[in-house]
């Protein structure tokens, strides 16, 4: 599987190009806000074998995967799946970047329902080695392993679900986790900064090598059954958006793209290119670990 295609050029869908192409993939990239010759070159420079098309018949056309990547809105999606139909070929396979719909939701009642899946890439996409892969009953074993093995091919460890359900696995742990450090905090237990910390200089530390289960077994199972048993029924089981993040919506208080969120921010690239950095290192060194071990 070499000639791919990718809709949609935001953070994500360039990101997965731009993967993608540096690992000999053909690739096609397709977004409506791309006009003029200027900006594909821009986006083109130092890809050769990343292609931009100024209408989707031409970017699907020849197309074995399409990996849709536009913004996280149900019905934007559902009408470009909708396009899709009588553009495709009868055998590509049609993969979602969605981050919380169902694969339900949105290969309702498409001709090419069989042949459409869920790969979640994570921000930012070249970098984090993970990608979530999800199936429906219908789907052929086949597809989910044609499209495994190109995401191996570049570098990326694709876990399958068994099931389908919104928000996979990551995020629906990380919003776990959001939901009790947001608990925290509006109980007055603790600030945003020591919660950050805790996690940064504890639990993430340990995270980034071993995972709740493995963590588990080294702690002891019969040290679990008493923790669990104790803290579960003491955390939040809010079922709502937190009104601490809510009110800060209201305010336009978004985060690093308004400049304040929970923290302010002078510049945006003051905290992505320093994160993005560290992802980088802390990945190479998991790789170097891991080669050492086998």
């Amino acid at each position: 599987m070499k000639n791919i295609t990718v809709l949609g050029a935001g953070t994500m869908g360039l990101g997965i190009a731009r993967l993608l192409a540096s690992h000999g993939m053909e690739v096609n990239l397709y977004d409506p806000a791309i006009r003029t010759t200027e900006a594909a070159n821009s986006l083109q420079t130092g890809y050769p074998l990343l292609e931009v098309s100024f209408t989707l018949g031409q970017a699907v056309a020849a197309a074995e995967l399409i990996i849709e990547a536009v913004p996280e809105q149900l019905e934007l999606k559902r009408t470009l799946f909708r396009e899709l139909e009588a553009l495709i070929q009868t055998q590509a396979i049609v993969a979602s970047n969605t981050s919380s719909f169902t694969l339900h939701e949105l290969s309702a009642n498409l001709s090419f329902s069989d042949r459409m899946i869920i790969t979640h890439f994570f921000n930012p996409p070249e970098v984090i080695p993970l990608v979530e892969l999800v199936g429906s009953p219908s789907t052929s074993p086949h597809v989910l392993d044609q499209v495994a093995s190109v995401l191996r091919v570049c570098g990326k460890v694709p876990v399958m679900l068994n099931k389908d359900v919104p928000g996979f696995i990551a995020n629906r742990l990380q919003a776990a986790l959001m939901r009790e450090a947001i608990h925290l905090v509006e109980s007055g237990v603790a600030d945003v900064e020591q919660v950050d910390t805790v996690v940064r200089e504890g639990l993430g530390l340990r995270w980034a090598f071993k995972g709740p289960f493995e963590i588990a077994d080294l702690g002891g199972l019969d040290i679990w059954a008493k923790v669990t048993g104790h803290l579960f029924p003491e955390l939040s089981g809010s079922s709502t958006a937190p009104e601490s993040i809510l009110d800060k919506v209201a305010h336009g208080e978004l985060g690093t793209k308004t400049g304040r969120g929970f923290y302010e921010y002078n510049e945006t690239s003051q905290t992505t290119s320093p994160m993005s950095e560290n992802i980088n290192q802390l990945v190479a060194y998991k790789k170097a670990k891991e080669a050492q071990e086998h």
